[in-house]
Formats: structure tokens, C-alpha cells, sequence
């Protein structure tokens, strides 16, 4: 692996500045790939990863940086749960450690750096030197993904029988005997004008 300010330069170009949110996000996306024994993630152990981010915040980008995960990829998953989180999956051997962000650690900021009075930067040098243990909590746990999940999966491709659109990677829903994508069967994010 890279070290931390390898990842946290990688990072700025990236996001486009950088913050204390993406200091908390490679240090996290770091402690969780350390656990795993990954220490190649874009190289040789690549394909061994599945990353769930649970924040669309800057924390995500950092750990799409430093794992190599992308959506396009299918190797990183979002979850909506507004939380400084993430859930590491080692495919190869099933093993899943999520790591999240102690929400006492801005506190412990503010006690470090209290000679700091931007948040901000008092958060980013504070996020760098505290410990994993103080910033982090870490729990291994289990993640069913099924094949469709998974990078690379070719399955069929379902078409929805009220708008006519394709559906990949049985996202499709069975409503009253039809096939139907998600927004036609009543869970749109996007109203048709």
C-alpha cells in the first residue's frame, strides 16, 4: 500500500480539494484493507475486493481512491445510511470488516488542536494523528452478495413490460404477473413531466 500522504495527495486530485472528510475516508478505507490483509488493492489484489460506502460524501471518494473500487466497476456499493462508513469484502475468502467513523473524534479534535479555530483544518491534522482505535470503530462482520453482485457478473437482461427498458443484474421487480423495472413499479426517484 501507498502511504498516507501518498493516498491523501491521490485523493485531492481526485475530490478537487482536500478536507478533513477524506482524511477520515483513507485513513478508514487504510485501517479496513490492513484488516483484510489486502495490500495491493489496485495491483494483484484487485479483484478480491467489494467496498460498501455508506455516506455520498467526501469520506467516498477517498476510499474509491485508495481501494481502487469504482461503481462502474460494480466493486463499489452505496448504501444511503448517511454515516462516515465502510464495509470491506474480501471475495476470495468471504471475510468483511466494517469500519466506522467514532463520532467522538471531532471532540477529540478540539481537545488536540484547541490553538486551531477552522474546524476544518483543526479536524484534518487531528484525523491524521489520532489513533485508529480512537477514530474508528471496527467490527468484522458478514455480507451475503450473490452472484449478481459481484464484479464482472453477466446474467440475463430482463426488459420491463410497461416502459419497454432494459433491467440488468435482477433488478427487476414481479408485480401482478409482469415484469416490471423498479420506477414502473412504484419506487421512482424521478417524477415524467
Amino acid at each position: 500500500m501507498k502511504s498516507l500522504d501518498e493516498y491523501l495527495r491521490d485523493s485531492e486530485r481526485a475530490h478537487g480539494h482536500i478536507c478533513a472528510g477524506q482524511v477520515l475516508g483513507v485513513r478508514l478505507a487504510m485501517l479496513g484493507l490492513q484488516k483484510l490483509g489486502i495490500d495491493d488493492p489496485q495491483g494483484k489484489d484487485r479483484k478480491r475486493l467489494v467496498t460498501f460506502v455508506e455516506i455520498d460524501r467526501c469520506a467516498t471518494d477517498a476510499v474509491a481512491v485508495v481501494t481502487g473500487c469504482r461503481l462502474g466497476k460494480r466493486a463499489l456499493k452505496f448504501r444511503d445510511w448517511g454515516k462516515v462508513a465502510a464495509t470491506f469484502v474480501d471475495v476470495s475468502n468471504g471475510k468483511a470488516i466494517r469500519i466506522a467513523a467514532k463520532e467522538s473524534s471531532k471532540a477529540l479534535a478540539r481537545q488536540l488542536h484547541p490553538e486551531i479555530a477552522d474546524k476544518n483544518q483543526q479536524q484534518m491534522l487531528a484525523y491524521r494523528e489520532i489513533s485508529d482505535d480512537d477514530l474508528f470503530t471496527a467490527q468484522w462482520v458478514k455480507v451475503e452478495l450473490p452472484p449478481e453482485e459481484f464484479p464482472g457478473y453477466k446474467g440475463e437482461r430482463a426488459v420491463c413490460e410497461q416502459c419497454g427498458e432494459g433491467i440488468n443484474f435482477r433488478r427487476e421487480v414481479r408485480r401482478g404477473g409482469k415484469v416490471l423495472c423498479r420506477a414502473c413499479a412504484g419506487e421512482s426517484y424521478y417524477q415524467p413531466l
